[in-house]
């Protein structure tokens, strides 16, 4: 059993000096005067020194200023942070003309879709279709400020309009198409889109779905929706009233151009899970998105001109936000729609793999369920197809274990460089992950991110090393939110991030570094079992459980109250066969041996499934808060939830 802190990978020389994050350090430390020879060094710098890092990282990555800021850091205090104050920019413009280089005849796109739909778009068209939208939305009388909403999947018509959006100054926000009604509805309705893009419908699993009784249910909770375009994605005769359709929009050429706006000018909007109340409209700004993303894509991730970046995403996750940035740094992308284990052949789980294989991803990113699910699937991706491109392998979305690890450097490739990622939706970016210089370990994310400040408290709000704490930020990053929608006195920001540390953002999970500098995720501090005194992240009894072969998935609750031990109950998905009564002795044996004997469950049952949110989070507080006697409508927002069914068997046991 491969055991955390394990060393399973060490970047050669080449490897390290060839890297972008090589070529930054020499370009900085001549510009600073300034020993940069090693990761702990530049990072150091760039938590000691936010304001000269910033300025530096963004003259080494050439960002185009319309309008220059006399420094980057204006206002250090959080939140209120103020970035390169009084500059002027467009996010869009670094996308279509990256500061690196684009061929403009090179693939700039690739789209594939589950049903065996493909498409590749070179700059040039991409630009050209920008163009067209752009355009379209100015005639609508979409102007700087506006919102645009978008029901679509992850293709190029979500990328040609978000792109289109930003160029001209408004706001995007977009949902993916397998959300349900009431979902979209609570996120866009807090925005007032004044343009709605959205599809007939959508493909998953094999199946096709049509939507078009949810556009026209949801165009009627928007009453500021002054245009409706129809993108034609199932049925190429699709029809809506009062819409325009896609092929029309993009029918008419134009000229790009891109309006001057403020750094921190809205770019979209993104949302929190929503699983208690409305979603969070949670706003990013053009400048602070692009120079994090770029710093994050370029140095941490090795991505440039050449590449071909992958993550599996819907247009509902931040994560799709950061793959759109790929093209600001000169890296072609890969967009992918539909099931991921699922081909035009049916049920494949290897589809993803396959894909890589065919496209030549370079970069290849994904949740940690989804490497899990390969590890217990016996997937051998590298022997089965040519998976020689792959450079680097992401996995974020919940803590990856350390067989997950391993499985990675068995199954993918030996000379890979695995970035375990964690950050969230309210910064769109990881603060704590890999880099090209450091080496992998098991179970452990290598290392903060540059100008991340990232500590580990204790109780008594102290940093500390090798120890549990609550995860928190103490100086400010770019991409931390602008504000959330109609927060004008920044009420709700507060509450969210700054209530429990006056001036420190408190994400709200479990962290623990180690002496060299990596870290370990252990779950939500909300959801942390508290069994005799003894803490424990989530995250750590899940690798237990779900390392059973006839565990499928599992979902632990601690229904302890403040001051008080209730019982500790655990949920299982077991394999088609297996028997509940067997396994629930094997778990309970591998959890007193592995993890303590306080923490063997009071009662195991089986489930159908784990209720999980739209963003694929395991339900743990909602449940918790059902199972204590709290109304579903108010313990979750079923809106927020990806199986809504799945929360039948908790309250089953509380109404028996």
């Amino acid at each position: 059993m491969t055991r955390e802190g394990d060393l399973l990978w060490t970047p050669d020389e080449q490897r390290r000096s060839s890297s972008r994050l090589a070529a930054f350090m020499a370009w900085a430390a001549a510009r600073e005067g300034r020993t940069l020879n090693t990761y702990d060094e530049v990072l150091a710098w760039s938590l000691e020194d936010l304001e000269g890092f910033w300025s530096s990282f963004a003259d080494w990555y050439g960002v185009r200023w319309q309008t220059t800021a006399p420094r980057a850091l204006g206002r250090a205090e959080m939140p209120g942070a103020e970035w390169f104050p009084g500059a002027r920019l467009n996010y869009a413009e670094h996308v279509l003309y990256p500061p690196a280089g684009a061929d403009k005849d090179a693939v700039a796109v690739v789209f594939a879709r589950e049903d065996g739909s493909r498409r590749t778009m070179t700059w040039r068209e991409l630009r050209t279709e920008v163009a067209a939208v752009r355009r379209w939305l100015v005639d609508a009388g979409v102007g700087p400020g506006d919102r645009v909403a978008a029901l679509l999947p992850n293709s190029p018509h979500a990328l040609v309009a978000m792109l289109a959006t930003a160029a001209l100054g408004a706001v995007w926000s977009s949902c993916s198409p397998d959300f349900g009604p009431q979902a979209v509805a609570d996120r866009f309705t807090q925005i007032e889109p004044v343009v709605l893009l959205a599809v007939d419908g959508y493909h998953y699993g094999g199946k096709q779905f049509d939507i078009t009784a949810t556009v026209k249910a949801l165009r009627a909770q928007l009453p500021s929706v002054r245009a409706t375009v129809l993108v034609r994605y199932l049925d190429e005769n699709a029809t809506l009233d009062q819409s325009t359709t896609w092929d029309d929009v993009v029918a008419r050429p134009a000229t790009i151009e891109f309006e001057s706006v403020p750094f921190d000018a809205p770019l979209y909007v993104l949302y929190s899970s929503g699983t208690t109340g409305l979603p969070k409209p949670i706003v990013h700004g053009h400048g602070g998105i692009l120079i994090e993303h770029a710093k994050q894509l370029a140095l941490h991730l090795d991505l440039g001109p050449g590449d071909r970046f992958f993550w599996f995403s819907t247009t509902g996750w931040m994560m799709w936000n950061l793959l759109v940035s790929g093209l600001a740094v000169g890296a072609a992308i890969v967009l992918y729609d539909g099931s991921p284990a699922h081909s035009v052949t049916g049920p494949d789980q290897m589809a993803l793999w396959n894909l890589a294989a065919e496209v030549g991803i370079t970069s290849f990113g994904v949740s940690a369920p989804y490497l899990q699910a390969c590890m217990k699937a016996e997937l051998h991706p590298a022997r089965d197809v040519d998976l020689s491109s792959i450079r680097s392998v992401g996995s974020t979305g919940a803590p990856l274990p350390p067989e997950g690890f391993a499985w990675v450097y068995e199954e993918v490739g030996d000379d890979v460089m695995l970035s375990s990622l964690s950050g969230g939706t309210d910064v769109c970016t990881a603060f704590v992950g890999g880099a090209p210089m450091l080496p992998v370990h098991a179970g452990e994310i290598p290392a903060r991110l540059l100008g991340c400040k990232v500590e580990a408290y204790d109780d008594s709000a102290h940093p500390v090393v090798g120890e549990v704490g609550e995860l928190v930020i103490t100086a400010p990053m770019p991409s931390m939110p602008v504000m959330f929608w109609n927060d004008p006195d920044g009420t709700r920001l507060h509450e969210a991030y700054f209530d429990v540390y006056p001036g420190v953002w408190r994400h709200g999970d479990w962290i623990k570094f180690t002496e060299r500098g990596s870290c370990v995720i252990y779950g939500r501090s909300d959801s942390t079992l508290n069994r005799g005194g003894v803490r424990m992240g989530t995250s750590e009894f899940y690798r237990v459980v779900e390392d059973s072969p006839d565990v499928v998935d599992s979902l632990v609750i601690d229904t302890s109250a403040v001051g008080t031990e209730g019982r500790l109950l655990l949920f299982i998905v077991l394999r088609d066969g297996a028997d509940l009564d067997a396994v629930a002795a094997d778990l309970k044996t591998r959890i007193r041996s592995q993890l303590s004997p306080r923490h063997v469950p009071d009662e195991i049952r089986a489930i159908p499934e784990v209720p999980r949110t739209l963003n694929n989070k395991k339900c743990e507080v909602p449940v918790k808060r059902i199972l204590s006697g709290v109304p579903l409508d108010q313990a979750v927002s079923e809106g927020a939830l990806a199986n809504p069914r799945a929360m039948q068997p908790f309250l089953a046991m509380v109404s028996g």
